[in-house]
Order: structure tokens, then C-alpha cells, then sequence
């Protein structure tokens, strides 16, 4: 039976090998530190973060996220460690909020490696405070508890690392944050909270399976992985069968808030079986608004239901490592010879665990790719892939969407179940399409020329999407094209004559562009500030904008690199946006100096790679960009009708 305790309660540990699961409601850092009998560090080598994730014994998130996971071997933890303390921390400097007080009281809790709960605890009466020790686990006379602590610090990490007798805790904390920074800059951004009646939910069958409470798509408790602590989830669960029940796309509880006009029902499934998905069967207030909320429900299913499957099939692994241990140690068994039948019996356990891991995943593998056969031909140009046929009867809008598509995702339990990428507007934050080969498979055999042509036509498909999706007059493209070696890929673009001004080449250009934007950032910072919207000089272009840089840093100077790095902070708010196609280390030159700006951009890739993270549980996800199909003529098509819209003043 699970103990629910109160600071400073303890609690036996009746294992070692355990889980630590935390639920924040908020992106949280969350680490841990090895300390002595006294709970003092020996040094930063005793501190588990994510930019060291992993010691002996323990083991942590890479970066920043509502839901955290860690794994602890107590058996494997060095001799001298006596106390695990697990501490969590809100990201600085990343617009987040910057103290516990304003967030939802963070959960966590021990259980087994089975997903059966040992311990929870709520840390509650947070206030100012940025950083908490939430638990300890602490051996005493040879056995481990777990104490509930609850200890918050308003001066943050460092603070806390120090009062644990770290005297390089201020530089580790910033190593810390930078770690963090650098994940969340690889984190595609949650849209906002969903009430709880936007919940997608499971359909109970007819076999009168007792109910369990659980993550969309989880395996069965008894089977492979443990149900999630429901009542501190920040995205509460329903009941669900235990065997599993398919995925309902009906949404029954969402009728407490429908909008005025419903929302598209499924017709009724037979007893047994799942319910047809419906494109649109999502709360909101238009069918846009409905369908993205469908498409990023479809996301965190998929986060969540291959989580379930991944941790099944790590509890499986473990549990066979644990027989085959105590197998090996038994010497009248392998005296007798039984070791061999005692390895054979664990793996065929292990494979049989995985398999039912592996069932559950498929059949909700099979729902959410139903869902996606529908909702894919239903979803709005701003949210359609190239290939849609929305984008033969396309039309200039009359109002701006709330999201643009920038891509697909996709994980490898399923590549070929396509996940759009849906980003808000206007643009929070600038696009950085990487022309460098980083760690891409697909980049690997690309040669140079053709990897940076490659991203540049990705920037003009990203710009010509986004010129497509807002009302004549609204949005405008500026180029700075230093060399000159964009003209092919900037034809369709130049072509229909949809650019502000021409391509901006050389120094002299590059500056010019730069004054011209920087001016406008302060122009309009400066009336936001006086509330003197009319005061703006009346040549202002008040649309959108949009800077694509291309081959950055060729063709910049000290003054141009500084304005750019303030088009990048300041821009989005006051509506200029930056897209630039670069390779990191044609800037290495620059060193740390750039290492801000690279962080405030979303960096995309012209090639499949896996380098974005999910905002639940920080899968890798394999991005995929938004390219017309080769030989289509749909992008100069969709350009020609932008440039008549604009010509003609008509749509």
C-alpha cells in the first residue's frame, strides 16, 4: 500500500531498484545529489543533472519537462553515498515562470520497477521559491527510506547546492541552467493548457475488465509498466479498462464547454469495438481551432502511449536481469545444471512482457493512425502539407490562422505515422534551418552545395507558406542574401514578385536591411511603451515581417551580428521575425558570443533528423521539413495567386 506523506515524514524501502516519477504541471529541472551520511558533496562529480545525466545507480532527464521519470539502483550507488536527495528547479531565463509559488504543487513519487507506488508525496507551500529538495532517499543502519522534505530556496540552484557544502555551486548551477537552455531551444513548444474536459479518453469494452487509471495508451499495470499518479497529473485521465480499451475520439465530457456550434460526433461503434475517429472532435471555438487541438492531442498521445511502451519494455529488461542474477548466484543450480533453464525461463518472461508491451502499443498505433487518415485531408492550408488538395481551391485569407504547419514528426516505433508540427502566431521565436551536417544520417551523404541548397528551398517553402496564410498586405519577406548563391532556390519567391525589396547582397546590403528592421523594432517598442499607436510615422510597415538570412555569417561585420542578435530577442514581440539558413560552425569564429542567439532560435533541419524534443516526456523526434513533392508546381502556384491578390487588391 502506497504512503502518502508530509514533510519530514519517512518511509521503508522494501527494494533498490526503483523510479522516481515527478509531475509539475510546469517544465521543472530535475537532478539529484550523492551526498555523505551528513548529506554534504564531495564535489560537482556527485551531482546528477542534465548536463551529466548519468552515475552509477542514477540516472536523469536530459533537459527540462512537466513529467520526469528517474532511475535509481541503490545496490549500484558507491559505498560512501548514504543519501540520494532529488531536487527540482524552474528554468531561468526562459520565460517560464520564475517561482514555485505561481505553478501547481509538484508531485512525485517512488514506486517499483512494476509501477507499483511505494511513496508520494505533494510538495505544497511553495512560495518565492525557485528550487526545492523535494525527497531523500537515505540509508540508515544498512536499510533504505525515502523522507519527504520540501525544503525551498528562493536564491535558486546555487543556493541550494551550497547549502549542501558544494563550493562551486554558483558555476554549477549556471552549467546547469545553460544545459537546460540549450533543451529547451530543441523543445517543440506546448500550446496552451487544455482544460480537463479537452481530455482524450478510452472507451470501456464489454468484458467487464476492472478499471485502472493510467497515461493514454499505457500497458497494463500487472503486465509491464505502472499507471500514472492520476490525481497530481497535470492532465488528468479518466478511468480506462486495464485491458486496455481503444482510444474514443468522441470526447464525451468535452460537452460542458462546447462552443456554440458543436463540435462533428462519431456514430456509435458496436459494443466491443472502437469508435470511428472524426476530424474536428476537439474543443474550440471554429473548426481550425478544433482540428489543432485534435493534431496536438494526436501528439501527446503519441508521446505518451510509446513512453508506456518504452518503459514496459525497460521494466522487462530489468526484471530478466534481476533473474539471471540471482540464477548466476545459486551454485547448487549451477552445480546441477538448472542455470541453463533458469536463463531460458527469464527470457522467454522478458519477451512475453515485451510482447504485450508491444500488442498495446500497435492497437494504439492503429487508432491514432486512423485518426491521422482523417484528420489529414480535413486540416486548413495553414495546416495542410503540400501534397493536400485544400491547396488547389486556395485562396488569399481574409483573417490569420492561429498556427502554421512547419513540418512533420515522427518516432520509430511508427515512421510512417506523421505527426504535423503546428506552431502558433505570429511566431514566438526566430527558425534556424541548419545547413551544417550535425549528427544527421541523411546529411551524411550529402555533399555541401547540396545540403546548403537544400535548406535554403526549405526557407522558401516556410516563407511561402507563410505569406500564403495571412491577408493580402499583412506580411512582408525580406532576403539578405550576401554572395548571391540563393537565386536559384529564391526563384519562386522572386518570381511572383512577392519579396518586399529584392535580395539584399553584399555588405552594403546586409547593413541596409538591418538599419531598416532595427529601426522599426524601436519605432514600434517605443509606441507600444507610449500606448501612441498613431504616432507612427505613416511610411512604417506595419505587417509582419519577415528577415530570411541566408549563409550567415558571410557578409556580416561586428555592428550587423550585434542587430541581428537584437532582431532576434526583440523582434517577435513587436512583430519581426527572423528565418535564418546557417551552419554553426561557419560562426565558430565568434566562440560563446553567438551562443544566445542559437538558443532563442527553433533550429529545423532541410533533412530528416531527430534532434526535437516533445514538451511531456522528451522523446527524440525525427523532423521531417515542409518541401513540396518533387515536380509539383503547387508553391508557385499558391505564390502567383498571393502576387495577383496583391496586384489586383482582390483575392
Amino acid at each position: 500500500m502506497s504512503a502518502e506523506l508530509v514533510r519530514g515524514q519517512n518511509h521503508p524501502l522494501p527494494e533498490t531498484r526503483l523510479e522516481i516519477r515527478i509531475s509539475a504541471g510546469t517544465p521543472v529541472v530535475a537532478g539529484a545529489t550523492l551526498g555523505d551520511e551528513h548529506g554534504r558533496l564531495a564535489g560537482p562529480e556527485q551531482v546528477v543533472h542534465p548536463a551529466a545525466p548519468a552515475l552509477p545507480g542514477l540516472e536523469v532527464s536530459r533537459q527540462a519537462a512537466a513529467d520526469h521519470r528517474l532511475a535509481v539502483d541503490l545496490d549500484a550507488l558507491a559505498q560512501d553515498v548514504h543519501r540520494v536527495t532529488v531536487l527540482l528547479a524552474l528554468p531561468q531565463g526562459t520565460g517560464g515562470p520564475a517561482r514555485f509559488g505561481a505553478v501547481a504543487a509538484p508531485f512525485v513519487a517512488v514506486t517499483g520497477l512494476d509501477g507499483t507506488e511505494v511513496a508520494s508525496y505533494t510538495v505544497t507551500g511553495l512560495d518565492s521559491e525557485s528550487a526545492v529538495v523535494a525527497l531523500e532517499l537515505y540509508r540508515r543502519q544498512g536499510a533504505w527510506k525515502v523522507r519527504a522534505v520540501g525544503q525551498g530556496y528562493a536564491d535558486g540552484l546555487a543556493a541550494m547546492l551550497a547549502d549542501q557544502g558544494l563550493p562551486q555551486a554558483a558555476r554549477l548551477a549556471a552549467d546547469i541552467q545553460e544545459a537546460v537552455a540549450a533543451g529547451i531551444a530543441r523543445s517543440v513548444a506546448a500550446p496552451p493548457a487544455r482544460t480537463a474536459d479537452t481530455t482524450r479518453v478510452r472507451v470501456a469494452d464489454t468484458t467487464g475488465a476492472p478499471e485502472t487509471t493510467g497515461a493514454p495508451g499505457a500497458a497494463p499495470a500487472d503486465a509491464t509498466t505502472a499507471p500514472a499518479p492520476a490525481p497530481q497529473q497535470p492532465d488528468p485521465v479518466p478511468p480506462q479498462p486495464a485491458g486496455g480499451g481503444p482510444i474514443s475520439y468522441a470526447h464525451p465530457g468535452r460537452q460542458t464547454s462546447a462552443p456554440p456550434s458543436p463540435p462533428p460526433t462519431a456514430p456509435p461503434a458496436a459494443p466491443g469495438q472502437p469508435a470511428q475517429p472524426v476530424a474536428g472532435d476537439a474543443t474550440g471555438w471554429s473548426m481550425d481551432e478544433r482540428l489543432y487541438n485534435q493534431v496536438w492531442g494526436m501528439f501527446e498521445d503519441l508521446a505518451r502511449t510509446t513512453a508506456a511502451y518504452r518503459s514496459a519494455v525497460d521494466f522487462a529488461e530489468s526484471r530478466m536481469d534481476q533473474e539471471l542474477d540471482r540464477a548466476l548466484s545459486d551454485f547448487r543450480g549451477r552445480n546441477q545444471g538448472g542455470n541453463d533453464a533458469a536463463r531460458q525461463e527469464a527470457r522467454a518472461r522478458r519477451d512475453e512482457l515485451a510482447a504485450r508491451a508491444r500488442e498495446v502499443l500497435d492497437r494504439d498505433l492503429a487508432q491514432l493512425t486512423a485518426e491521422s487518415e482523417v484528420v489529414e485531408p480535413a486540416l486548413p492550408p495553414a495546416f495542410a502539407c503540400w501534397d493536400n488538395p485544400v491547396w488547389h481551391a486556395y485562396r488569399v485569407p481574409m483573417e490569420v490562422p492561429m498556427a502554421l504547419r512547419l513540418g512533420d514528426l515522427h518516432l520509430p516505433e511508427r515512421p510512417e505515422l506523421r505527426i504535423p508540427m503546428l506552431v502558433r502566431l505570429p511566431l514566438e521565436r526566430g527558425l534556424w534551418i541548419d545547413s551544417g551536417r550535425g549528427r544527421s544520417e541523411a546529411a551524411a551523404f550529402m555533399d555541401e552545395a547540396q545540403l546548403r541548397a537544400l535548406a535554403m528551398d526549405t526557407a522558401v517553402a516556410i516563407a511561402a507558406r507563410l505569406l500564403a496564410v495571412h491577408p493580402m498586405g499583412e506580411f512582408s519577406v525580406h532576403v539578405i542574401d550576401p554572395a548571391g548563391s540563393a537565386v536559384r532556390s529564391l526563384a519562386p519567391l522572386t518570381g511572383a514578385d512577392v519579396l518586399a525589396t529584392p535580395p539584399s547582397a553584399g555588405a552594403a546590403g546586409v547593413s541596409s536591411v538591418l538599419a531598416r528592421l532595427t529601426e522599426r523594432v524601436d519605432l514600434v517598442q517605443m509606441a507600444v511603451r507610449a500606448k501612441a499607436a498613431d504616432a507612427l510615422p505613416p511610411h512604417l510597415d506595419t505587417a509582419e515581417q519577415l528577415l530570411i538570412v541566408n549563409d550567415f555569417p558571410h557578409g556580416f561585420d561586428d555592428r550587423a551580428v550585434t542587430q541581428l542578435r537584437y532582431l532576434a530577442d526583440e523582434g517577435p514581440s513587436v512583430g519581426v521575425h527572423l528565418l535564418m539558413v546557417a551552419d554553426r560552425e561557419d560562426a565558430s569564429a565568434y566562440g560563446p558570443v553567438l551562443d544566445p542567439l542559437w538558443r532563442s532560435l527553433l533550429r529545423i533541419t532541410p533533412v530528416p533528423d531527430d534532434h526535437l524534443a516533445d514538451p511531456w516526456v522528451g522523446h527524440a523526434w525525427t523532423y521531417e521539413p515542409p518541401l513540396a513533392p518533387p515536380g509539383s508546381q503547387v508553391l508557385g502556384q499558391v505564390l502567383d495567386q498571393v502576387a495577383r491578390a496583391r496586384r489586383t487588391g482582390s483575392r
